[in-house]
């Protein structure tokens, strides 16, 4: 019987430290840990803390980065999605320190896609530090993200490839 009872004693030990495991690498992968140089996966309590709270500011555009950021709306079941994902990494890497890039899956924050009126993916929000945001639908070259990214969010010409 004594037997028994320590080892129960030791699985709950081991239940409950493992459970405590769990929580901790929940915490350390915290969404606020945006990196720069990579697109970083956001969801909507993110988005709001990160870009624009559209539930305090429902009429009014009130970005709360420090930096233009892009984000590309996308669906893992989206074969054009899959197609941009390396552009933007790519592009993540080449704006690193000019332009935040975040990703976010419309299937798990539908709200949000609700929210901009995204019936197609991909989806691309260009958001300068000052002014409105601009969407773009669709697959479109590297040399095309390039050039929006040049003029909506750096204000500089094309040519500076």
């Amino acid at each position: 019987m004594k037997k028994l009872s320590v080892l129960i004693f030791a699985l709950s030990i081991m239940v409950f430290t493992s459970c405590n495991s769990v929580d901790g690498n929940k915490t350390e992968t915290s969404s606020n840990e945006i990196k720069a140089g990579v697109v970083n996966q956001i969801n909507a309590e993110s988005f709001k803390t990160l870009v624009y709270n559209y539930q305090k500011n429902p009429n009014t555009w009130v970005f709360e980065g420090n930096q233009p950021c892009i984000i590309d709306f996308y669906a893992d079941w989206c074969r054009p999605c899959k197609m941009v994902a390396p552009i933007m990494e790519e592009l993540a890497t080449r704006y690193k320190g000019k332009v935040t890039f975040y990703k976010m899956n419309i299937d798990q924050e539908k709200e949000l896609a609700h929210t901009f009126n995204i019936q197609s993916i991909p989806a691309i929000l260009y958001i300068p530090v000052k002014g409105q945001p601009q969407m773009s639908s669709g697959l479109f070259s590297k040399d095309s993200y390039i050039q929006q990214i040049q003029s909506l969010l750096l204000q500089t010409q094309a040519s500076n490839k």
